[in-house]
């Protein structure tokens, strides 16, 4: 009798700890949503997301908290804002959240999730902490294991060319944040991104059987522009386009606005431009062909009907468009990013609703059961995945900083609203986006656009008192 009613408690036990949902969160580095195809791309570059996104449901409206890996990823695993924790840099996050906070991953570490990090979900520097193959701006209590996927990086083997600040192409490479393309020699394996999905698809197989929160983060296609050459091969940079231009486009754009890395600072031939874009494509090419190993692997263990998986990007990245590159501006390319959460018996969709990447740690806590251990300022998904047309948000709110000076972003259906200094001081953009989505046109200083202006400010104004509550336990929702 008593062994009768030991297989019983065991069977019942097996069977709800079976019944929790795994979680999958997959992320990019400085992938912009206009490189990827489901977003819009004409050229086929992500078969893989794109395939994901028909499965899932893919937000269309989505924008990061600040458009720098650092702050973004620490804005995200904690739920809050920003300006809430005072975050801006390299860091977790973790020193301003204090120990007794629970960040996304660690409340599933919490619930009895066997919780794992693969590379860069933190901030991690690339190429230097890959290279080195160490732990970054890491939070230890986030996890319950933690890999990290060494990768030659710039140094890599193969035919190597540096577009940024190289007018005459005397430098074949240059380490640091740079765009250095690199054809490597070899395979998959050699980088980081082929490393990280070989440990994921371990470890996807290793805990098939218990309940687990796997956070796999890939480094493409953040610079350097570095994968196996046969990647570069579907993207000639003859055949490459560069993003329409405008003679004057700088002259209504603030001196605040005029990003970091631009053609003109960065010496950059339209030849060199185009090289650029193709070896961004290369990049992302490879990154989302290690994103299909780690999916095939969840396929081939049976896990798909039991399983949330998420794709995202930190933040996106400028090719080329008013002559910007990389990311840390507010305008489109740079804070918006591709999101698509596919959970086990929801139909496929496309969401409209503005979603920011704070949502995603309720969304998920919520599709699995968790109660939330302290308020958060995201707010849950959960709605738009049975109903794509409901709205959580009426606008998304990004925040950046440039030679010391605060960004501020309000992006509503219709507009785009950006301001330089909290008193407006660094000028303004404002810009239609249902007429000029490429924000060519500043209205700004258009004295019919008075009244749009004011209400944006007032807006702002009202959104930094409240984001800027240090009060972690208030209830924001």
């Amino acid at each position: 009798m008593l062994t009768v009613l030991f297989c019983f408690f065991f069977f019942v036990a097996s069977a709800q700890k079976k019944e929790k949902l795994n979680v999958l969160f997959l992320i990019a580095d400085d992938l912009t949503a206009t490189a990827v195809s489901a977003y819009g791309n004409p050229i086929e570059i992500t078969p893989n997301i794109d395939q994901l996104a028909k499965e899932g449901t893919l937000y269309s409206s989505a924008y990061c908290q600040f458009p720098i890996c650092g702050p973004s990823r620490a804005s995200f695993m904690s739920g809050y804002y920003p300006h809430a924790t005072e975050t801006f840099g390299y860091t977790s996050g973790r020193e301003n959240l204090g120990p007794d906070k629970v960040t996304w991953s660690q409340l599933f570490k919490q619930n009895d999730y066997y919780t794992a990090r693969v590379s860069k979900i933190y901030h991690m520097g690339v190429p230097i902490d890959i290279e080195l193959g160490s732990d970054g701006a890491d939070d230890e209590a986030s996890w319950e294991e933690r890999f990290n996927s060494k990768g030659p990086e710039w140094t890599a083997e193969g035919e190597a060319e540096l577009v940024q600040g190289n007018p005459y192409g005397t430098l074949p490479r240059k380490g640091g944040n740079v765009m250095t393309i690199v054809k490597a020699e070899g395979d998959d394996l050699v980088h980081s991104d082929g490393r990280t999905a070989e440990k994921a698809s371990e470890l996807i197989r290793a805990h098939k059987d218990e309940p687990f929160f796997l956070a796999v983060g890939f480094v493409r296609p953040h610079v350097p522009f570095v994968a196996p050459k046969n990647y570069f091969r579907p993207f000639p940079y003859q055949e490459m386009v560069l993003p329409p231009k405008v003679i004057g486009d700088w002259d209504d754009i603030p001196a605040n606005g005029i990003n970091y890395v631009t053609s003109v600072n960065a010496q950059m031939s339209e030849d060199q431009q185009k090289k650029a874009i193709g070896a961004y494509y290369a990049s992302v090419s490879y990154m989302d062909a290690q994103v299909g190993k780690v999916l095939n692997t969840l396929k081939e263990e049976g896990l798909e009907d039991n399983t949330i998986v998420i794709f995202t990007s930190d933040h996106g990245f400028h090719l080329g468009e008013h002559d910007f590159w990389m990311k840390v501006s507010l305008h489109e390319e740079s804070a918006k990013v591709p999101l698509i959460i596919k959970v086990p018996g929801k139909e496929p969709a496309v969401c409209h609703s503005f979603a920011e990447l704070i949502d995603l740690y309720p969304t998920i806590a919520e599709l699995a059961g968790l109660k939330l251990p302290n308020a958060i300022q995201g707010k849950s998904l959960v709605k738009t995945l049975d109903d794509p047309s409901y709205k959580v948000r009426d606008m998304a709110f990004s925040v950046s900083r440039w030679r010391g000076k605060p960004l501020f972003l309000l992006r509503s259906e219709k507009w785009a609203f950006i301001q330089y200094e909290e008193d407006g001081n660094g000028g303004m953009e404002l810009f239609d986006m249902e007429r000029d989505p490429m924000q060519f046109n500043n209205l700004a200083l258009n004295p019919q656009y008075r009244e749009v202006v004011s209400d944006f400010k007032t807006r702002l104004k009202e959104k930094l008192a409240e984001v800027r509550d240090n009060d972690l336990g208030k209830t924001y929702q």
